[in-house]
């Protein structure tokens, strides 16, 4: 058999797996939508006792749509007793001058500002989770809830989730987020890469029991489960911590739930530069604390092997075929997810662009074992945990 004759059969069945793997991303990307559908039309538990809360929210900075984050924990419709302690760890941070803004326009509330100075060096490499160790001794109340500090809510946000956490055997509460972007090419093409890629993906996994989601969007456990875990002394030095504490809680024979609803998280990447550091970074999370389900998530992505297979087609009708029912069912799951978290925003176009960027970003996160975290360049060791690299 001479060369070329034995390229040319080669061929055809690397093109035939690649369209197969294709096929398969479409029926993923079908059932993902069905699954965004249900989730939006199942029933969550109603709140029926409203306990005192504590809300942690660690600041770093004054990020963009960072009053209006926290205003909305001001809004809440919750007749229940609400602290909310607002952490920095640094006298000079810009976002001290955002909480006294918020302070002046919610004097009513109770509003608690936490300067801790806490060094890495001492307390551990997440300078999140040691911000939160920072506040941990100033918490009253019998539920505390914890969310990053880019996340926006709805008013009826505490009473869905303590409803949730109300449920007998729940020990943790944790909600999805929707990306909320400017409109501007980076921020809107950020948020598209949670709406279209993370947000189904996790529902998926939600609905057959391969994902146990803990994120940091929503973190909702009593006072006594946080201390039962050794509160957040223990999580200081992993990457994804949202996760070890949410395995924490289980290992006591508790259950972690999603609530029904859906937060915002805030997209504000100026750059590609920018967008690319945050989506490895979570990139290199979701393979910590998932490894097998990272290499298994190749196929979300069935744009980029469509293209290949038809390209080893030499475009024939049935490649663009395959392109063509790709993007259909990409589509179909792009205006779902846009009728569930009410996004009106004209971005279906970019969808294509976006999901190649997103398989970039998939295949990157097998080679980066360093992140960029809040000015801060660390190493990811082979168990998840962080070691700082130095500034930048």
């Amino acid at each position: 058999m001479t060369g070329n004759a034995f390229l040319l059969p080669l061929a055809h069945w690397i093109a035939m797996s690649f369209a197969l793997v294709a096929l398969l991303g479409c029926l993923y990307t079908l059932l993902a939508a069905r699954a965004v559908r249900r989730f939006a039309a199942a029933p969550g538990p109603e709140a029926t006792v409203f306990p005192a809360v504590t809300l942690l929210k660690p600041l770093h900075g004054d990020e963009p749509h960072l009053y209006d984050n926290l205003a909305s924990l001001c809004q809440q419709d919750y007749p229940g007793a609400i602290q909310i302690l607002l952490g920095v760890q640094d006298r000079v941070d810009s976002a001290i001058a955002v909480v006294h803004r918020l302070m002046e326009q919610w004097p009513q509330r109770d509003i608690e500002l936490v300067v801790s100075p806490i060094s890495p060096d001492r307390f551990g490499a997440n300078a999140k989770v040691a911000n939160l160790i920072g506040m941990q001794a100033q918490i009253r109340h019998e539920i505390v809830l914890l969310a990053d500090s880019d996340i926006g809510v709805g008013r009826g946000y505490l009473a869905t989730v303590v409803a949730a956490l109300s449920q007998p055997s729940v020990g943790l509460v944790t909600c999805l987020y929707r990306g909320a972007a400017e409109r501007r090419f980076w921020p809107r093409l950020a948020s598209m890469a949670i709406d279209y890629h993370f947000l189904p993906s996790v529902l998926i996994g939600v609905s057959t029991g391969i994902a146990r989601p803990c994120l940091g969007a929503t973190i909702a456990l009593r006072r006594d489960t946080l201390a039962a875990v050794g509160g957040f002394d223990g999580f200081v030095d992993h990457l994804a911590d949202d996760h070890a504490l949410g395995e924490a809680v289980r290992s006591l024979g508790l259950q972690a739930r999603v609530a029904r609803e859906i937060v915002t998280h805030t997209c504000a990447e100026q750059s590609l530069s920018e967008l690319l550091q945050h989506e490895l970074r979570w990139a290199r999370t979701i393979r910590a604390v998932s490894p097998g389900g990272y290499i298994g998530s190749f196929i979300t992505h069935p744009l980029p092997f469509a293209l290949l297979a038809a390209a080893l087609m030499s475009g024939g009708a049935a490649g663009i075929g395959i392109i063509a029912v790709t993007l259909v069912c990409r589509l179909i799951l792009q205006l779902q997810v846009d009728a569930t978290v009410c996004v009106r925003m004209n971005r279906w176009w970019l969808g294509p662009a976006r999901d190649l960027l997103s398989f970039a970003v998939y295949v990157a996160g097998f080679f980066v074992d360093a992140v960029h975290w809040r000015g801060r360049r660390y190493e990811v060791r082979p168990d998840g945990t962080l070691t700082p690299m130095g500034n930048r």
